[in-house]
């Protein structure tokens, strides 16, 4: 069991140090002493006054992001996701929270495939109130990751509202690179929709690497819990905005059924999971916060989500607006002297996503390492690729007992996700083979 703690009090984190309670601490403030990156403080205060039951959200988010990063896994096959962690965090409102904390330690479990359990205690209250910002009603809030399902979620958004509106546009980025690729989408909206206003709120929200004492954290580099942080820092910009919280993925990755026996729990990522974003609305609407999430794309393939945008917007448009977008779930490629948010091309992730410009007959200019003839990055593809695998999972094929292993939220037809997981394979058939 490992111990850990968030605190907004500099005065609360020195005690828990000195007293060895905790197997980690993790101070967050707004300024001077802390243990996480970016300029947003605990109280959301760039955003107004948002609801406190979002904000306490953001701060169990940040928890569960930080502690997942920071306790290493055993890295052995079936027990590879098999970590408790025991979590303490701040709140404005802990007896509201501690009503919920069965049902989040089920949920949360479920997305990294640990065992948790929370205490919620008192938070000190801001020095001073956030400043009353005028209302900033939305037609929408959309999560921008600078991945290609985000991109197309963003820009089909702002084509279905149309001129004279407007929609929020959230991202959140840990590595850097992806900073200017979420920029540039935002600006190419803009250009496709320029009768409509986007208001882009850009977090760089991360655990740093060093603890309060000046000692390296452990980084532990399989967290999937990063889209709790991102859906909580989005209903909290919804809940400003007054709108709907889209989440745009497509619905085989969401999905994602293992690739093999050695590839469930934590090495199959829930980050969208139906029953992950039905369970987490639940959880804060239920704490009296804005919890109203949709994934627009739930029921279709990333083959189809790039065939629909195409026809909305042109093939030629489509290429360059998608191919400039980033879906590698690596980012160490630098270190191999690759240009900073090179795609590996032979992950999971890039390849649904050569599947789909496959699928859906967009052309793909996207540059990937696996293609470069210099030799120089042969190593770092051959470490990252999963193309056997993906292959033996393409001839094994999605079978109705791997369905009624997927934990389908109510209302699920488990045919339905046999249906769909069925074209996510033939999309990637016609890649890998």
């Amino acid at each position: 069991m490992s111990r850990l703690l968030l605190t907004l009090s500099e005065s609360n984190a020195d005690v828990a140090l000195v007293g060895g309670t905790f197997d980690e601490v993790f101070l967050w403030t707004s300024g001077g002493r802390t243990t996480f990156t970016g300029s947003s403080g605990p109280f959301l205060a760039e955003l107004g006054a948002v609801n406190p039951i979002n904000v306490d959200l953001v701060r169990i988010a940040l928890g569960v992001f930080a502690s997942d990063r920071s306790i290493l896994r055993e890295q052995a096959g079936s027990g590879w996701n098999d970590r408790h962690f025991d979590l303490t965090v701040e709140v404005a409102n802990p007896s509201v929270w501690a009503a919920q904390s069965a049902e989040l330690s089920t949920l949360v479990g479920f997305l990294t495939g640990d065992h948790w359990s929370f205490t919620f205690t008192q938070a000190q209250s801001a020095a001073v109130a956030p400043l009353a910002l005028e209302e900033q009603h939305r037609g929408r809030t959309v999560l921008l990751s600078g991945g290609a399902d985000s991109a197309v979620g963003a820009l089909m958004s702002a084509l279905e509202l149309g001129d004279e509106s407007s929609q929020a546009l959230v991202s959140h980025y840990s590595f850097t690179a992806l900073s200017p690729i979420q920029r540039d989408l935002v600006t190419a909206i803009e250009a496709a929709v320029p009768g409509q206003t986007q208001g882009h709120h850009q977090f760089h929200l991360s655990r740093a690497g060093r603890r309060l004492d000046g000692t390296a954290f452990r980084n532990e580099s399989s967290s999937r819990s990063r889209s709790f942080l991102f859906l909580a820092l989005g209903l909290a910009v919804a809940e400003r905005a007054e709108s709907i919280l889209w989440i745009p993925e497509n619905g085989f990755a969401s999905l994602n059924p293992p690739l093999g026996p050695d590839r469930r729990g934590s090495l199959s990522t829930h980050t969208t999971h139906p029953r992950f974003l039905r369970g987490l609305s639940a959880i804060a609407i239920a704490a009296g916060g804005h919890g109203a999430i949709e994934n627009p794309f739930e029921a279709i393939t990333k083959g189809e989500m790039f065939r629909r945008l195409a026809a909305e917007i042109g093939e030629d448009a489509a290429s360059s607006y998608l191919s400039a977008t980033n879906s590698c779930s690596h980012t160490d490629g630098r270190y191999s002297g690759a240009p900073a948010g090179s795609s590996c091309g032979v992950c999971f992730g890039c390849l649904v996503r050569r599947s789909a410009f496959d699928a859906s007959g967009v052309v793909d200019t996207t540059t990937y390492l696996v293609d470069d003839t210099t030799g120089q990055f042969v190593d770092f593809v051959k470490g990252k690729s999963i193309v056997e695998p993906v292959r033996d999972f393409i001839h094994r094929g999605v079978r109705p007992r791997d369905v009624m292993a997927m934990s389908l939220p109510v209302g699920y037809l488990a045919q339905d996700a046999l249906t769909l997981c069925q074209q996510g394979v033939d999309e990637l058939r016609g890649l890998v083979g």
